[in-house]
């Protein structure tokens, strides 16, 4: 049960993202991306400290170890995404094209922002691997909790939306068209739920270490909510865009208080 669970959770996550990503970038919600942002910060915020750090801390795990994973946790996913900016500001620079290159920065819709550039691949493997790791992080959810794993997957699903639409971009510039991006983006995106079946067996075999799968998730939650979202928000707006900014953040945390609600009720 648990495991079709983790399957249902990781395809969702891993795969509608995706999609919803091409609709946010070629479709009719194209002007809604910057709203999306504030909503996938909202819901991975509240899905770490509402959910998956309580919930950690409520096992057996000394507060202190756990903090020190949380910490660890984030510095590790600075650590990955300075080498994967790096890997991207390298291959960027051997086109002799100067651009902000970690794939998250494409609220403007910079088509000629990428120039046709060998390096998809390199994006899909950095994506394959990164889902993977989200699989694992869902599977460790749906493990301590069924409903914990539903809301962990929304989150996963509102965080890889801005990822896959830079993926997406990166990948139009190059030869792919639309179709071929999305197949290939899609598929690296069915790789969550790969990760989401090692996970399954992994937490299985190692039970007394969940509450520090889940702090390690949430530590991936507010790293992406702190340093690659908000930042994108921070630009100096009027008093009606900097409320409609707050009310899209704060959606973000009434649909994960709203979803733990409904799924509280079964």
């Amino acid at each position: 049960m648990t495991l079709i669970a983790i399957l249902m959770g990781t395809l969702v996550a891993g795969i509608g993202s995706v999609w919803l990503a091409a609709a946010l970038s070629f479709g009719v919600l194209a002007r809604y991306t910057q709203h999306m942002l504030s909503l996938a910060a909202g819901a991975l915020m509240a899905t770490a400290f509402m959910h998956l750090l309580p919930e950690a801390f409520e096992s057996q795990a000394g507060a202190h170890d756990l903090f020190f994973t949380l910490l660890v946790g984030l510095v590790f996913f600075f650590l990955l995404d300075k080498a994967e900016l790096w890997h991207h500001g390298h291959e960027h620079s051997q086109h002799g094209q100067h651009t902000h290159s970690n794939h998250h920065d494409h609220s403007d819709h910079d088509h000629h922002q990428h120039a046709t550039q060998p390096g998809s691949w390199a994006v899909l493997t950095g994506d394959s691997v990164h889902c993977f790791g989200d699989g694992v992080l869902i599977a460790s959810a749906f493990m301590a909790d069924l409903r914990l794993g539903a809301i962990a997957s929304l989150a996963v699903l509102a965080h890889e939306v801005p990822h896959h639409m830079g993926d997406l971009m990166v990948l139009r510039s190059g030869a792919s068209n639309k179709r071929m991006a999305l197949v290939k983006v899609s598929l690296a995106g069915s790789v969550t739920a790969l990760g989401g079946v090692l996970g399954y067996w992994l937490v299985d075999q190692m039970q007394d270490y969940l509450p520090y799968f889940l702090v390690v998730a949430s530590s991936s939650f507010v790293y992406v909510a702190l340093a690659d979202l908000i930042p994108q928000l921070q630009k100096r707006l009027n008093a009606r865009e900097t409320a409609v900014q707050i009310t899209w953040l704060l959606a973000g945390i009434l649909l994960v208080k709203l979803v733990s609600g409904m799924a509280h009720g079964h």
